[in-house]
């Protein structure tokens, strides 16, 4: 595709999104095409179509969500529904309609039936009911990748979905912190972020509930590069994109205290009243057809993503803790290098 091709990304600020950006920046496309979601709200389907008349991307990647952890999901069900119909609907009829050649959906891990076999193939999607806690929010993802389905095959447009795990990233925003409580990548969050906090002095403990919950880690940089794989393929098609291995709450855990030398259970407290209702015990992806079709594998391993997410939060920490020494009272929301 030609350099100065415009391309489209909605969430472009989110984790995903920010990756996205990242990535086409570096192959040296220019023509990205960046909204806001208070210069552009993708829920006004008057906006939306007004946009794609004046602009004509020909791609679209649409990575814009109203998205949160269980206890979101579960006291704003309402607008998990409403919001992230309304941007799909929108977006993937307005690509259509004003020609856009390639559409890619993110679609969640959470669009699978809450029995579902592990690991979870494409072909698994609508054979069970979706876990209770987030059921509207996925209930919305499974629309939007069957109205992806609907238009490839009624106008034979080249749109693709992509199922992605627990994503993890340090695209310009660090590892998932723009909001608490937001499942298993707020608790990691909040592991790294007081085990390097108690490293240079700031905290003591850490409390914790459930530990035993096991996901799919992966890396936002590594996805990205089989999203733009999809893009290039002529046959639109769903792809689960994973890393196909699961790790523990606790084995994360032991691994971020082991890493700044810290003995995680001095610093750890396990207390009931910290226990947040899991989706599933195991979540794993099954990327065999990216792997065979788009030739995609993982580059970024377990402990290597810990690595980075333990430098990024230390050298957050050391930076609060030199606040701190200078007199100041108050923590800082954000320091940002």
């Amino acid at each position: 595709m030609e350099k100065d091709a415009k391309i489209y990304v909605a969430g472009h600020s989110g984790l995903v999104g920010t990756a996205i950006v990242r990535m086409l920046r570096e192959q040296g496309y220019k023509n990205l095409l960046l909204r806001t979601s208070s210069e552009l709200d993708l829920r006004r389907q008057a906006d939306v179509e007004a946009f794609f008349e004046r602009e004509r991307p020909r791609v679209v990647i649409l990575a814009a969500a109203r998205v949160g952890g269980i206890w979101a999901n579960m006291n704003n069900p309402a607008p998990f529904f409403y919001d992230n119909m309304m941007i799909q609907l929108n977006v993937v009829h307005a690509a259509w309609r004003f020609g856009a050649e390639r559409l890619l959906f993110v679609s969640s891990s959470c669009s699978y039936p809450r029995m579902c076999p592990q690991p979870m193939k494409e072909e698994y999607i609508l054979t069970g009911v979706p876990e209770p806690t987030n059921e509207t929010y996925a209930i919305a993802k499974i629309s939007g990748m069957k109205m992806i389905e609907a238009y490839h095959r009624q106008y034979g447009v080249r749109f693709f979905s992509v199922i992605f795990p627990n994503l993890f990233g340090c695209n310009g925003i660090l590892f998932n912190h723009e909001s608490p409580r937001r499942g298993e990548t707020f608790v990691t969050r909040k592991i790294t972020r007081a085990a390097t906090r108690i490293k240079v002095g700031l905290q003591e403990k850490v409390f914790m509930g459930n530990m035993e919950a096991k996901r799919d880690w992966g890396f936002a940089g590594d996805y990205v590069e089989a999203m733009w794989l999809m893009l290039q393929q002529d046959e639109p098609d769903d792809y689960v994109v994973a890393t196909g291995e699961t790790h523990s709450v606790r084995e994360f855990t032991e691994k971020v205290f082991q890493k700044l030398g810290l003995d995680w259970r001095a610093h750890v407290e396990i207390d009931p009243r910290y226990y947040r209702p899991t989706e599933v015990d195991v979540l794993l992806g099954d990327a065999s057809k990216a792997r065979k079709k788009l030739g995609w594998t993982p580059k970024v391993g377990f402990e290597a993503l810990i690595d980075m997410m333990v430098a990024a939060d230390l050298e957050q920490a050391q930076k609060e803790k030199t606040l701190k020494d200078a007199g100041f009272t108050c923590e800082p929301k954000r320091i940002l290098s």
